[in-house]
């Protein structure tokens, strides 16, 4: 290993020290590098740093440090998620049994779940759960099978057999884009699944997103507007979005 990739590593490491996770961008910027050379240099470094989803952390935190990314993008338009979920929690009602979708958004949701409603949360994302089982009177099931560190979630097909079993009388689901033409999206193939099983298990389906994912496209097509009877969202949406919601037949709340 040459002495200039050697020193390069060694300055990833101490900001990775001070920060937990690192963008490839941030990581090249720091280094006055292009990205190209930092990803060869992490594949030659004998295993102490993971690459993942555009971001660098220590092989040996890795799932630590996509909870730092998790983190970090809960605390993003954390305004927005709040008020969103501010308008669904009016849905949940005492005796219900839920389902409440992972992502960044959603444990706000949780948050205002009332104690003591009897009411029943089926959950899948690690996020989620901590904040439910917390919540005195709320029966909690969660859905195992192979746990996926990008999302902090569980996927695969005990999840799914379990969900199979299950009435359910409001999901709530998040999403990473709405868009007219291109749909409901995520990031994450293995979220598709579970958030389609859930929604065609659901009596109300209602889709909790901020008024930033409007007009984005993320990889994963998972549904349409039309998939759902209400969309809860904060109140900067757009008046043109509002049009295209409710084109779509859908009840919109706002907090």
């Amino acid at each position: 290993m040459s002495r200039k990739r050697e020193i390069r590593l060694d300055r990833i490491m101490r900001l990775l020290e001070t920060h937990g996770f690192l963008r490839l961008k941030d990581a090249a910027d720091a280094l006055d590098v292009s990205e190209m050379t930092v990803r060869r240099d992490i594949t030659t470094c004998d295993g102490r740093f993971t690459f993942l989803g555009g971001y660098i952390t220590p092989a040996h935190k890795t799932p630590g440090g996509m909870g730092y990314i998790l983190d970090r993008e809960r605390a993003a338009h954390s305004d927005l998620k709040q008020a969103a979920s501010n308008a669904a929690i009016g849905l949940v009602r005492p005796g219900e049994t839920v389902f409440l979708d992972c992502g960044t958004t959603i444990p706000y949701l949780a948050s205002l779940l009332p104690a003591n409603h009897d009411i029943t949360v089926i959950c899948y994302s690690m996020n989620v759960a901590e904040i439910v089982c917390k919540k005195p009177g709320t029966r909690v099931i969660m859905l195992g099978g192979l746990y996926e560190v990008s999302s902090a979630s569980f996927s695969g097909s005990a999840a799914l057999e379990t969900l199979r079993g299950m009435a359910i009388n409001t999901a709530f689901v998040s999403a990473g884009g709405v868009h007219a033409q291109r749909g409901v999206s995520c990031s994450n193939f293995h979220e598709v699944d579970v958030k389609q099983l859930a929604l065609s298990r659901a009596v109300t389906k209602v889709l909790v997103v901020d008024s930033t994912k409007f007009d984005n496209v993320k990889p994963v097509l998972f549904g349409q507007l039309e998939n759902f009877d209400v969309v809860c969202c904060d109140n900067d949406i757009a008046e043109n979005h509002i049009h295209q919601i409710e084109h779509a037949g859908v009840k919109l709340r706002t907090a």
